[in-house]
């Protein structure tokens, strides 16, 4: 098959287009023929290498997968050849306490296809069965590889773990990224009023179409007094955080009495200064969320069944061209998603 490999870390420039060998099924697999896979941060962190993230090399990136069922496990009485999929990116035991009560993104043994396992940018790509669920009939394959990781992400972030509610305030920071585009619309979804920001006016023009109440310029605009100004003093329910230290001190000081902060990463860096007098004297509760689990997927795509939520595709390029599409991601001249096609 083809794929884009890395054999050593480094620049967009270690990204070979080649021929790779099939992936071998394994008993309890499906192998899929990829139709579509989208970027995701995580694999500019991958192609980086070490500290951010170490994985086996050669390796094939790409955890937002959708395609076409290629083969399937004996005795599969439900899944056939031809049918269109999503893959689920996140990889439990299947056999754990936190695995059987739909916690598996807290499994010891949780792994990202993409990262712990070779991903999708390539022709074929093998999965457990229980990562593969029918794609929505009214998305196409593109669209479809848009929803899974980021929208996991934000839900789990702001529905899980924040509990969000009708007419509460909203802070989401970076909203241009992936998580931040979903991490709008799930909060739309709830009923709540978004706060956006981003570094451009088309941006935060993009923000505003998908239902951003506010927005703010974080480059020329003070985003804590904005937040202030907009909720009267009263600071943001909830903040989503996935910046890092660029932003850490805005998300303390934006968040009101009572308030949650949700992180799920750290794209400017992990070392971050927190002023405990803000957490205590406001009550601050911080939640770190890391994807999501595998109902909550089901759950996401359930809302975009009920046209509640909508995926934002930013550009799609050839498989060849990845490196061309990390580039822009590296750059930050996107907004939504970026999307491979084999």
């Amino acid at each position: 098959m083809k794929a884009v490999r890395f054999h050593q870390y480094g620049g967009p420039e270690v990204l070979q287009y080649e021929d790779a060998p099939d992936p071998v099924r394994g008993a309890e697999q499906v192998l899929v023929r990829v139709k579509a896979c989208a970027l995701n941060r995580l694999d500019i962190w991958e192609r980086q290498g070490p500290p951010r993230v170490k994985v086996n090399l050669p390796h094939i990136s790409g955890s937002d997968i959708s395609g076409v069922v290629e083969e399937v496990p004996s005795g599969e009485k439900e899944l056939q050849k031809g049918a269109e999929v999503i893959v689920n990116p996140g990889i439990g035991c299947g056999r754990c306490e936190k695995c059987l009560t739909g916690r598996d993104n807290q499994c010891r043994y949780y792994g990202i296809i993409g990262s712990e396992f070779d991903g999708g940018y390539a022709e074929l790509v093998s999965v457990p069965r229980r990562n593969v669920i029918a794609k929505p009939e009214r998305m196409d394959f593109v669209q479809a590889a848009s929803v899974p990781l980021v929208f996991l992400t934000a839900y789990h972030m702001l529905v899980t773990k924040a509990a969000v509610g009708a007419g509460e305030t909203v802070l989401v920071l970076g909203a241009s990224s992936g998580v931040g585009v979903a991490a709008i619309q799930v909060a739309k979804a709830y009923g709540a009023n978004v706060i956006a920001t981003a570094g451009t006016d088309s941006k935060l023009k993009k923000a505003v179409e998908l239902g951003a109440d506010s927005v703010v310029n974080h480059y020329t605009q003070d985003v804590v007094q904005e937040v202030k100004k907009y909720t009267e003093g009263r600071g943001a329910d909830v903040v989503v955080e996935h910046v890092g230290s660029a932003t850490w001190d805005r998300s303390i000081k934006s968040v009101g009495k009572g308030g949650r902060i949700a992180i799920c990463g750290a794209t400017t860096g992990y070392e971050a200064v927190t002023d405990l007098r803000y957490l205590y004297s406001k009550e601050i509760t911080i939640y770190g969320s890391f994807m999501g689990g595998s109902g909550e997927l089901l759950r996401v795509l359930e809302l975009f069944k009920q046209r509640r939520l909508r995926p934002v595709v930013d550009r799609e390029y050839a498989l060849s061209a990845a490196a061309e599409a990390q580039t822009r991601m590296e750059k930050g001249e996107h907004f939504g998603k970026l999307v491979l096609k084999p």
